[in-house]
């Protein structure tokens, strides 16, 4: 690939950003699209703010929402997105810095002894080969390779230097997050699964019966988990109810479903010790109904916090399939749906995930390999003779291999996503953000596969057959040819997958395109998305590692690289800071557990730059220079020894002295038994399966029925779909969704 091709893909992606962006300062100012971009706001206040239909300024484009996020600080966004947000946006602050220093230094020291490494007649860059910027024309035996290890050098120790400091600061925000979070009641309780079946007991009397025998002193209830599927569709009525409510300005009862032409769907419950006395119902068959509605997985109260962390991490029974224990997550992180599964099946889930993630990559090496295809105007010639006299006009051969390639993987991957987060549910997460974790590290782990190495070994090394015949030789291939020829191809992929879709992040083309149609076909006056979309970790974290990835392999072996990546961090910085301010709802928090993924991560891009980089000294008969890097790479392994054990435990558990510290406090401020009635309530499930999200905003309907007379008395109506099938709301603890 020539550079002309290289500037035909900026020049491109270049205009589709410029027009994004403007559309976006455009877009935004449109009344009709405040759920689309300030759905945060809205989930907050639901305001019903009026604008002016005719005010001009809505129609000039404006750079006001970049000051806003350049001058929000990280306290704002640790008070709207939680430790995450912060732990992603310090993430691109590190990969400012470290690629601003490897920038300054490959581009001063390593550029141009790349470029004037042959003695050759130079054209005009427009017209030159990339490969000419590459390690390529150094020639073998260079003495100017000692420049190529010295910036090695440089870049690992920078990056290694900034990791620490920057683990040093998001412990210390962690820890403070924890004290500040002091009423985080998930510490009080613990989740546990594999209760053992009895014929003469439910799951209930068990399990209370076995935590008043060991933990007489520190328990103090338990919430049982029921299975989801006639209390979810009970929920997904009361939910339609609402919706029906809130957004259609309230109609009369008639409309809401409380009329006798909607038999069966909403019931109100007769008193129930009333009942039982006079005979309506049995009590027998009601004990039989709870029961069966169990599932043998509960969550157990205690009486502090240090107690459910003792008790999470101890070994309950001889045999470990039984009375499993693990920290509850927040009661707003619970994953309902999977705590109904029974413990013995999960390592059969994790085993079938692993290998349908291992089918799923095997299965994208096919499109990748197309891709490499259509990069390589002489294959592509070859596999489709019709297009010859097509690929010879020089801007669509410049078209084809320099922008098309990066555009249709971008396309393909835009389905691994969702199919990693379907594995990671599968995979049986009792919390949201342990599931949306899953995800993130399955597309991290695939993406790194499919997009580096896949790209790498089918663009060259599996062109040639006789390297299977000599293993040893594919490190020196791959980073004498390989990796260097690969950098045409993840030059553009950066443009593309980089700074376009940071522009489609930003206009939001699907929510938008959802909103166009409901409010301008359907004619409703409210959309899919009003409010609900919550920050895609899984997605966005895994293409910032994947472009520091490129960044530290091909910093000194292709440094024309590093002005990309350092434009789209810098873009990214600003972009995703706007949308935690705007756009995305924080329903969940894991506490800033993605930093050992980002850390993980970073160390093994480092090892593997040093490793190629030992590969291209090898091969250029620099035995000194490989020499000297070898104790490089044995620093930054044991370097990430030291800052797993000092500082990735801390993101396990919660230090005993910060628990005992808290619970002191809590009982010198007479706060425990508030806190106690209060955990109880949290881990209610209809509660949640009713609300979700909204109920730790404490969204109540009753003040909306202001037009209603009996609106004194609704407190006392439980809404039940199908009474036969449930069992009492006593002993299926329901609280009344109207409460």
């Amino acid at each position: 690939m020539e550079i002309s091709a290289l500037l035909t893909s900026a020049g491109i992606n270049i205009g589709i950003c410029a027009v994004l962006i403007s559309l976006y300062s455009i877009l935004r100012k449109q009344p009709s699209n405040k759920s689309v971009y300030f759905g945060r706001r809205l989930a907050q206040s639901r305001s019903k703010r009026r604008d002016d239909p005719h005010w001009f300024d809505r129609f000039v484009p404006s750079p006001s929402w970049i000051l806003k996020a350049w001058e929000t600080s990280e306290d704002v966004i640790m008070a709207i997105g939680g430790l995450d947000a912060v732990v992603f946006v310090r993430t691109l602050v590190f990969s400012i810095r470290i690629f601003s220093i490897a920038a300054i230094v490959c581009i001063a020291i390593v550029l141009p002894l790349n470029y004037y490494g042959y003695d050759r007649d130079h054209k005009l860059y427009s017209s030159e080969s990339l490969e000419v910027f590459t390690t390529q024309n150094v020639k073998e035996g260079s003495r100017w390779l000692w420049a190529h290890c010295l910036s090695l050098y440089i870049i690992s120790c920078s990056a290694c230097i900034l990791l620490y400091f920057e683990s040093k600061n998001i412990i210390r925000m962690r820890l403070a997050y924890i004290k500040g979070f002091a009423e985080d009641l998930s510490q009080f309780a613990v989740l546990v699964r594999g209760i053992p079946w009895s014929a003469e007991e439910s799951f209930s009397t068990i399990l209370k019966n076995y935590f008043t025998k060991y933990y007489p002193s520190t328990y103090v209830s338990h919430q049982m988990v029921y299975r989801c599927g006639k209390i979810q569709e009970l929920m997904k009525n009361v939910k339609e109810m609402y919706d029906v409510l809130y957004h259609d300005n309230f109609p009369s009862c008639h409309s809401c479903g409380f009329s006798r032409s909607r038999p069966n769907v909403f019931n109100v419950l007769v008193n129930e010790p009333e009942a039982i006395d006079k005979g309506k119902i049995d009590i027998r068959s009601l004990n039989l109904r709870a029961r069966g509605k169990e599932c043998p997985a509960a969550f157990v109260i205690f009486k502090t916090r240090y107690a459910a962390s003792s008790a999470a991490k101890a070994l309950q029974s001889s045999n470990p399939m039984l009375w499993v224990t693990h920290q509850a997550p927040e009661p707003r992180d619970v994953y309902w749906q999977n705590l109904a599964i029974p413990y013995k099946q999960f390592w059969l889930r994790r085993t079938a995930t692993v290998l349908a993630t291992a089918a799923f990559l095997v299965f994208f090496i096919a499109p990748v390999t197309l891709v490499q295809s259509l990069a390589n105007l002489t294959q592509l010639q070859q596999m489709f003779p019709f297009l010859r006299g097509l690929l010879k006009k020089k801007y669509m051969s410049q078209l084809v291999t320099g922008y098309l390639p990066s555009v249709i993987l971008v396309l393909f991957f835009y389905t691994v996503p969702p199919v990693m987060m379907l594995f990671s549910t599968i995979e049986g997460s009792i919390s949201r953000s342990e599931r949306k974790r899953g995800a993130c590290c399955k597309v991290l782990f695939f993406t790194i596969w499919n997009v580096f190495f896949v790209n790498i070994a089918s663009g060259t090394v599996l062109n040639k057959l006789d390297v299977f015949s000599q293993p040893k030789n594919i490190p020196l291939q791959l980073a004498s040819g390989a990796v260097p020829a690969a950098v045409k191809f993840f030059m553009a992929y950066v443009l593309t997958s980089g700074w376009t879709s940071l522009a489609c992040e930003l206009v939001q083309l699907f929510p938008l395109l959802c909103n166009i149609i409901y409010k301008f076909i359907l004619r409703k006056n409210y959309g899919p998305y009003d409010g609900g979309l919550t920050f895609p970790y899984h997605t966005e974290i895994p293409r910032v590692l994947l472009f520091a990835l490129l960044g530290f392999n091909f910093a000194v072996l292709a440094p024309l690289i590093l002005p990309l990546l350092l434009v789209y961090y810098c873009l990214a910085y600003l972009v995703y800071r706007n949308q935690m301010l705007n756009v995305y709802i924080t329903e969940y928090d894991s506490g800033g557990k993605y930093w050992p993924i980002v850390h993980t991560s970073t160390i093994f891009s480092l090892v593997l730059a040093q490793i190629m980089a030992i590969g291209l000294f090898a091969l250029k008969d620099s035995t000194a220079c490989v020499g000297f890097t070898i104790p490089l790479t044995i620093l930054t392994l044991l370097f990430n020894e030291y800052c797993r054990r000092r500082f990735l435990p801390v993101f396990d558990d919660i230090a005993a002295e910060v628990l005992i510290d808290l619970d002191q406090q809590d009982e010198q401020g007479g706060r425990m038994e508030e806190l106690h009635q209060q955990v109880q309530s949290a881990y209610c499930q209809l509660d949640w399966l009713a609300y979700g999200s909204t109920r730790t905003k404490e969204v109540t309907l009753v003040k909306n029925f202001e037009q209603w007379d009996t609106v004194k008395n609704l407190h006392q109506v439980n809404i039940v779909k199908n009474l036969e099938q449930l069992s009492t709301v006593q002993q299926l603890e329901l609280i009344n969704p109207f409460k």
